[in-house]
């Protein structure tokens, strides 16, 4: 059975496709929702991170959630990931970070936690900034190398990408004059030192949108023939192919993600092909907040988006979308305008998505 997890500003959506429909149960109502990762050894083990209510889990693929996170200090948790490739027993290690930028791992399906402090004492601490809380800044992603043990990407907005090889024992800087604002990045079990981003930073310098490293980390090229639009933020990789790339994208972080201007697109990329803007079957890119991406590994070829106007799946590889059909409860409100997408979710920001099977 296929499940979606969405994280949205007020409420934590699961939605199941059985019996060839697509049906969803609301979760967490009133909760500030931010983060969402899914443990690839047990697939119904879900955690979520949210703004000032902590962390969650569920055992039971959404149908019960408690609370967890016993060590970590801060109830803003802004990013959790589960390791591919490191496990205690049959779980997959856990990480969490928060804001303030702080970075946490658990061994026991995050029940505790340890901080990882060598992260906070990075030199360039000093620096890091978040535009619209400049007196903060928080880990807005964290990546487990899909292949390499023990080798961990750690994206703060805004203030760099950060690396450990060791299991987050120690850390490396970000790189001079490397990237300050990355918002998603991930690695491919297929390609063993590829790494991929989409940045921020090319809302100030345009040819900076996306970058690859392919030796780990250690150098970053820049690819962005094809982009209009320089402000990138959600990312998938196509599960069966590493050099097929999908990003959404805006003008700037206005458009991104404020409701009353939102201006939003999506990207497809080929091998070394220039950047596609892909419309068919997706919604008019005026009033379309900027929606993250999401793949699933027994599904290649298969995108998925999640909109405040819907939830949308790609079956070619991200060339054309469809829809979901969601079938809604009872007592929540919808629109004819969106096919059943509730009126509550049209000015609301998709924080997270997660797809499992």
């Amino acid at each position: 059975m296929t499940r979606l997890y969405i994280a949205m500003e007020r409420e934590l959506l699961v939605i199941n496709h059985r019996a060839g429909q697509w049906q969803v149960d609301t979760h967490m109502v009133g909760f500030p929702t931010q983060c969402l990762a899914a443990d690839p050894f047990h697939p119904e083990q879900i955690y979520c991170g949210t703004f000032a209510k902590g962390s969650w889990c569920s055992e039971d693929a959404g149908a019960s959630w408690k609370r967890i996170g016993e060590g970590v200090s801060s109830a803003n948790v802004t990013a959790v990931a589960v390791s591919h490739t490191e496990r205690t027993g049959e779980y997959g290690v856990v990480w969490a970070g928060t804001e303030p930028s702080a970075l946490y791992r658990s061994e026991d399906r995050g029940r505790t936690f340890q901080e990882l402090a060598g992260l906070r004492e990075l030199p360039s601490r000093s620096t890091w900034s978040f535009p619209p809380r400049p007196w903060t800044h928080h880990v807005r992603w964290i990546t487990p190398d899909a292949v390499v043990d023990g080798r961990v990407f750690v994206c703060i907005e805004r203030g760099g990408v950060m690396r450990s090889l060791d299991g987050g024992q120690t850390w490396e800087d970000r790189q001079p004059n490397g990237l300050l604002d990355a918002h998603t990045l991930r690695t491919h079990r297929l390609a063993k030192d590829r790494v991929y981003t989409a940045n921020g930073d090319g809302f100030a310098s345009p040819g900076m949108g996306y970058s690859e490293s392919f030796d780990g980390g250690d150098t970053w090229q820049y690819f962005c023939d094809g982009l209009k639009h320089h402000y990138l933020y959600g990312l998938a990789v196509d599960p069966g192919n590493p050099d097929t790339v999908v990003v959404s994208a805006s003008p700037g972080p206005a458009e991104a993600h404020n409701s009353a201007v939102a201006d939003s697109t999506i990207y497809r990329r080929t091998g070394r092909q220039s950047w596609l803007e892909i419309r068919d079957g997706l919604p008019e890119t005026k009033g379309t907040i900027i929606p993250p991406l999401e793949t699933n590994e027994s599904e290649p070829g298969v995108f998925y988006a999640v909109t405040n106007k819907g939830v949308f799946r790609s079956a070619d590889a991200g060339l054309t979308w469809k829809r979901l059909d969601i079938s809604w409860p009872r007592y929540v409100p919808s629109s004819a305008m969106y096919r059943g997408w509730p009126d509550q979710f049209q000015h609301q920001h998709p924080q997270a998505l997660v797809v499992t099977r």
